[in-house]
């Protein structure tokens, strides 16, 4: 047994006037109302649809156009990453390999429609993601290596793989001058074409590419997460099929589909149209659903990541990580949808401003705009303290014995 002397400095409030106290209390439905009726007046945003709802109780706090179509933009892709965690599984990963084939002058690369998949040297080293780019190169290299560098009447077989990246593909062929045919083929036969393993690369699972997805609003990842999601449900990988599978999905939530219209998964058509009552509703859903409730992880956090990290730091420094939400713009179309916690409480906003001039300014102006408004609402679950006056503490030395 050995004796060790721990110093612990306990701090002992001498009296109660040594810490002010400023207690957080949620905001009040007539202080929501308030700073939402001011919003939807507010000239920049040009008649916006907005909703604020109660996700404890379901109350609607405030609304206005909430049953009228509007534009989501990449407010779309929460159905998206609803639909992902309906009809995939969030542990699914995706495997992309490269193989000598068992002919000569051939090669294979073994897809298997991984979204996380990219041409991009530098978004493959910064993220991790499968590097086509990479295959490219060890194809060559190899085909070259095995053949003296001959590369007549090579062919380079493929399975599961995106347009854009056999395009990319023969874009990175044809620059450099090699006579190499692509050539797509089954599942079935990459595998029998294939002979020795080159290259593989397995991405993260399907929640992490989500999360970046919703976090960063990447429209490559939304449409290939998707359309992954409506074949997996048994429709087209195509706009046809994501339709049908975003439509089929808010049934099944109990949402009313009435004036939902989706041309895309990423939210970047114009012709996109949801009500902010749907997106509400879903987002109610998404909170209290254990499976769906995952998505809540890869939205931004006001003022700290992905796109809302600039948000509120000069508007409104009092809704900074109080926010949760996906953002969603396109040339006059500022939205914002999702959470804001107000000390116990938490509400569920929908804003849609569709309608707004496309100049900067007022872009600018709708943004500050909607943070001020959240700010009014936003407060945090643990009260906030003023600095104490160390003057009046004492330190106590305790001696415990360690074994």
């Amino acid at each position: 047994m050995k004796s060790k002397k721990v110093v612990v400095f306990i701090s002992l409030i001498l009296a109660m006037n040594v810490v002010q106290q400023q207690t957080a209390q949620a905001a009040e439905p007539a202080a929501i109302k308030a700073a939402f009726t001011q919003l939807v007046k507010n000239n920049n945003l040009a008649n916006p649809a907005v909703i604020v709802v109660d996700e404890s109780t379901g109350e609607v706090i405030f609304e206005k156009n909430s049953l009228v179509a509007r534009k989501p933009a990449s407010v779309i892709k929460l159905i998206t990453g609803a639909a992902a965690y309906t009809y995939l599984s969030p542990s699914d990963s995706y495997t992309t390999s490269l193989w000598m084939g068992i002919d000569t002058k051939t090669a294979v690369i073994q897809g298997s429609l991984d979204p996380w998949t990219t041409f991009s040297t530098t978004q493959a080293d910064k993220l991790k993601r499968t590097s086509l780019g990479k295959f490219a190169y060890s194809a060559m290299t190899a085909i070259g290596k095995a053949n003296a560098g001959d590369y007549e009447g090579t062919t380079l077989y493929y399975s599961n793989l995106y347009p854009q990246d056999v395009a990319a593909l023969k874009t990175y062929f044809k620059e450099r001058n090699l006579a190499i045919v692509l050539q797509k083929v089954s599942d079935k036969q990459a595998k029998e074409l294939s002979l020795n393993q080159i290259l593989t690369s397995t991405s993260p699972t399907l929640q992490v590419i989500t999360d970046w997805m919703m976090t960063w609003s990447d429209n490559v990842l939304a449409e290939r997460i998707a359309r992954s999601a409506a074949s997996a449900a048994g429709f087209t990988r195509d706009y046809a099929g994501v339709a049908k599978v975003f439509r089929k999905l808010m049934t099944g939530l109990g949402i009313d589909t009435k004036n939902l219209v989706v041309k895309d998964g990423s939210g970047l058509s114009r012709e996109n149209r949801v009500t902010a009552q749907q997106i509400s509703q879903l987002l109610m859903v998404i909170a209290r659903d254990e499976k769906l409730g995952s998505l809540i992880t890869g939205l931004p956090i006001g003022g700290v990541t992905g796109t809302l990290t600039e948000r509120f730091i000069e508007t409104a420094p009092s809704a900074i990580g109080l926010v949760r939400a996906k953002t969603g713009t396109l040339n006059g179309t500022t939205n914002l949808a999702g959470y804001v916690e107000s000390e116990n409480k938490e509400y569920i906003f929908v804003i849609i401003a569709d309608k707004h001039s496309r100049s900067y300014t007022v872009t600018k102006r709708v943004r500050e705009s909607v943070d001020k408004a959240l700010g009014k609402i936003a407060k945090p679950l643990l009260p906030l303290f003023l600095p104490v006056d160390t003057s009046t503490a004492i330190s106590e030395s305790v001696t415990t014995t360690v074994g």
